[in-house]
């Protein structure tokens, strides 16, 4: 062989044992398919045991670090709580670049990022993230804006959305998008009315947009008031898409039309809020749907994005999609034809007490699988931890009374369970080639009532308190005092913290999670800031209804004294699903509180956030839980092999990847959630050398 031919096929073995010794965590949740899953299994469950910390990165931010980061090439590229975008030697955690969006557009970012996309052809190499209504585009080596992109640089995500004469809706992506081909296709939560929109990767171009709340002619629009694409909010997607890259669908689980829990303005089914959509990826056709919950008034929003299987049944090789719910019910479809793998009957539901607050009178649920939450609550879940906290709520229950996932609209309270925040959250849920679905739950209690907007005489309220009860008092609260565990802060005194300018400009721009109020007329915005600071100034009522005649109590968990769920364990939960038969594999507690396991009490799981990764090793890596630990399980039985000790919640879903033959597991610790402790660190984790 002459020797310029056998140093070329020398450079191209060593070039391609290069590659095998590398693997890439290159996608969102693992890949377009959303699986959780990766081929890795140099850390197996002979080995796990031996697992150990070997970088961690110090965001220098606090809170809801929720970024699942990817790894390319040997850089991890992630989303810090406050926007900004990191590039970190993902073998050693040096910091490469960052990107810092309020450099260029200081105010309002956003926050609880997810995770940022990417994409190359050739030399070049982009990565996509959001920040405020905006979507830019990066160069992937530098981190610099990539001017030809948009203009100068970025989008805004709310230009696209047809308005009628009404504000430009401002779309903000918790959740990246996904690649197909050529084209960004994303969703993002809005104030204004939802929509899925493809953009060109190059140049920013809008390529086709669908209306989650339909136009004349477009299928949907009679499920709705003539006028609601005008005056409606919401049914937007903000848990993120999957994609079948092969065929050329990408699936879109969607939210509540707005307002949540209000909707006698909104007769009707409201498609496409609650629903499961399958689109054409390259045109954005409609090819299917269900509707998983109808004419939601419950904040039911679909909190996962759907995962792509491959089951066998009855001899079939069936293609998949699963869509979990904040019900804890798992929904499983044929990918292609929208077919429910198992029957999915129409249930009645409690019906409303409040005249101009209809409710839908059935609600969908499937046969199998069975659910993975209690879906309500009874004699049997009051709490057990103490003979104080089984008092309390058995008292309460008896009082209160409990209606499972949809009570009635009242204005008597009444326990909800499944609660709020789930079942499942947006986190996600794990599938291996096998078709087992892995998901963590939550099982905690929440108070659901609803309040009038006018005085006990029949009198309307103030302009001022009657805008704050509709569109503040879920978050924080009648009384104004917020829910730490929550993260909705108080109000109270916040004349002596704020000014009226200040004020006015959160409720303009939002800040943090709290979304911008821009739909908001003059006049009520003055009033509102006047009431809020106690120096509401007497405006002039305008004839007619002023807004919707009850607004929602606020969002309330059920604790007991101590500040325990008020429920007997667990409160959360690690499942394995077999989608094969639709059996329930197994179930074990995820998390635990010390100083309970100490009085002798066995293992209660924790409020969860943020979902599992699954491996070809036999793992199942999760941190999740209220109690500042990352485990691994083995996917088979459910049992701990290994556990560590994290500076704050892992609350984001790890990632996993190899360099130089070397396989790591990262997860983003942030805490801030179930009123934990808060920060922002990345830890990497590796077997010893």
């Amino acid at each position: 062989m002459p020797f310029p031919f056998r140093l070329f096929a020398c450079a191209a073995a060593l070039s391609l044992g290069a590659r095998a010794q590398q693997h890439d965590w290159p996608v969102y949740l693992g890949d377009k398919a959303t699986t959780h899953y990766s081929t890795l299994n140099q850390i197996n469950k002979e080995n796990v045991s031996r697992l150990r910390e070997v970088w961690n990165h110090d965001t220098g931010e606090k809170g809801e670090f929720q970024s699942n980061g990817i790894v390319i090439g040997g850089v991890l590229y992630t989303a810090t709580t406050g926007r900004k975008v990191l590039a970190l030697d993902a073998a050693t955690g040096k910091h490469l670049w960052t990107f810092d969006p309020a450099e260029l557009r200081p105010g309002n970012q956003g926050r609880r990022q997810r995770g940022v996309t990417y994409w190359e052809s050739g030399n070049d190499k982009r990565i996509f993230t959001g920040a405020g209504p905006y979507l830019y585009a990066l160069n992937a080596t530098t981190g610099k804006i990539i001017r030809s992109f948009g203009k100068e640089g970025s989008i805004h995500l709310g230009e696209a959305i047809e308005t009628h004469g009404g504000p430009v809706p401002i779309p903000i992506i918790n959740t990246p998008g996904t690649i197909y081909k050529d084209m960004y296709i994303v969703g993002g939560s809005t104030n204004g009315p939802g929509a899925i929109r493809a953009y060109d990767v190059r140049t920013g171009r809008l390529r086709w947009i669908f209306h989650l709340i339909p136009r004349p002619g477009e299928y949907g629009y009679h499920s709705w008031p003539p006028d609601a694409y005008k005056t409606t909010g919401g049914a937007s997607n903000w848990s993120g898409l999957s994609l079948d890259e092969k065929r050329g669908i990408v699936y879109v689980p969607t939210e509540t039309a707005l307002p949540d829990f209000w909707g006698g303005d909104r007769a009707g089914a409201n498609l496409f809020a609650n629903c499961l959509l399958a689109l054409d990826a390259t045109t954005g056709k409609r090819l299917w749907h269900f509707q998983l919950v109808h004419h939601d008034l419950l904040d039911k929003d679909l909190p996962t994005p759907p995962v792509l299987v491959t089951v066998k049944q009855k001899g079939l090789t069936i293609d998949a999609v699963a869509q979990g719910t904040k019900n804890g019910l798992l929904f499983v479809f044929d990918r292609v034809t929208g077919e429910p793998l198992w029957p999915i009957h129409e249930v009645p539901i409690p019906q409303s007490e409040l005249a101009e607050e209809p409710t839908w009178s059935t609600q969908p649920v499937p046969v199998k699988p069975p659910p993975l939450t209690r879906q309500a609550y009874t004699i049997d879940d009051v709490s057990n931890i103490s003979e104080a906290a089984r008092q309390a709520t058995t008292y309460r229950f008896k009082k209160s009374g409990s209606y499972g996932a949809y009570p009635a609209p009242s204005l008597k309270e009444s326990i909800i369970m499944p609660g709020f925040d789930g079942g499942m959250e947006w986190g996600g849920a794990a599938v291996d080639p096998d078709g087992i679905y892995y998901a963590n739950v939550n099982e905690i209690p929440w108070i659901y009532r609803m309040l009038p907007t006018r005085n006990a005489d029949g009198r309307p309220m103030s302009l001022g308190e009657r805008t704050y009860k509709v569109q503040c008092s879920y978050c924080h609260g009648l009384d104004r005092k917020g829910e730490a565990a929550s993260g909705f802060p108080s109000l109270e005194n916040i004349r002596a913290r704020s000014s009226r300018a200040t004020i006015t400009k959160v409720i303009d721009g939002g800040i943090g999670r709290m979304p911008a109020f821009s739909n908001l007329s003059a006049v009520q915005r003055e009033a509102l800031v006047g009431f809020l600071l106690g120096e509401e100034r007497p405006v002039a009522e305008r004839p007619g209804r002023e807004g919707p005649p009850y607004v929602f109590g606020g969002f309330g968990r059920w604790f007991d004294a101590e500040g325990y769920p008020a429920i007997k364990p667990p409160w959360g939960t690690l499942n394995a699903v077999d989608l094969n038969t639709g059996d329930i594999k197994w179930k074990v507690p995820l998390g635990e509180y010390p100083e309970l396991s100490a009085r002798g009490i066995p293992a209660t799981g924790t409020e969860n956030y943020g979902g599992p990764v699954v491996t070809a090793g036999g793992l199942l890596f999760i941190g999740a839980s209220a109690d500042e630990t990352f485990r691994a399980f083995d996917k088979d039985s459910g049992r701990i092999l290994w556990k560590a000790k994290l500076p704050f919640s892992g609350n984001a879903t790890p990632s996993t990847y190899m360099i130089a033959g070397k396989q790591y597991v990262v997860i983003s610790a942030g805490g801030g959630k179930s009123g934990r402790p808060a920060g922002g660190n990345i830890v990497a984790f590796a077997l010893p050398d």
